[in-house]
């Protein structure tokens, strides 16, 4: 008898946790198609910046802020990625431990 109601209890686990992930899928959903129908057109550039690049004679200033901009974004991505890899690896040792 027990473990009938082990199986039930089971099976309404697996119910709401796959609700749970549709609500959070739509949720996410909703707030991804607003933000794109309804973005806001902005400079997003600061006044010293815009300054410093006003004109045609600054390329070669305009292109070091450029990869410096790409440069400052770069590196907490790497961060978080090296952080995730070394997650993944330490679950994996873990599930090979256990088996």
């Amino acid at each position: 008898m027990l473990k009938i109601e082990n199986r039930i209890q089971n099976k309404d686990n697996k119910k709401t946790d796959r609700n749970r992930f549709i609500d959070f899928f739509s949720t996410k959903m909703f707030y991804m198609l607003f933000s794109f129908f309804f973005s806001l057109a902005t400079n997003a550039q600061c006044a010293m910046c815009r300054a410093a690049l006003a004109g045609d004679s600054n390329v070669k200033k305009a292109e070091a802020v450029n990869n410096g901009i790409v440069y400052l974004m770069v590196i907490p991505y790497l961060l978080v990625a090296i952080i995730g890899y070394l997650i993944y690896r330490m679950y994996q040792s873990k599930k090979k431990k256990a088996v």
